[in-house]
């Protein structure tokens, strides 16, 4: 399963969906297509905006500032995300920390 947690200014990502084998599972590639476009399109608009740490199975997203259009896509992704969530939930899980 894949486990996306966000808390504050960190989104966590872990895991494999195991919807399909290594290779061709459509859940694993629609996740990764969705946050690598997201965080590409952040960093072309403000290289600053973000960092992000890669391991095996793990990738951990900082966002470094309040630019905008860089927030909007990060909601983006997000609202993404809890869609594709909804689609495949034996595959996905979102855990979200609430906002003051």
């Amino acid at each position: 399963m894949i486990k996306i947690s966000i808390k504050n200014k960190k989104i966590i990502i872990k895991g494999h969906a195991n919807y399909d084998e290594y290779g061709k599972d459509i859940v694993c590639a629609s996740c990764s297509s969705i946050v690598i476009t997201s965080i590409n399109a952040a960093l072309r608009i403000d290289s600053k905006s973000l960092s992000y740490e890669e391991a095996k199975d793990k990738l951990t997203i900082t966002i470094l500032n309040d630019n905008k259009y860089v927030q909007i896509l990060i909601e983006n992704m997000l609202a993404m995300l809890k869609e594709l969530a909804l689609t495949y939930k034996e595959n996905i899980k979102i855990e979200e920390e609430e906002r003051p």
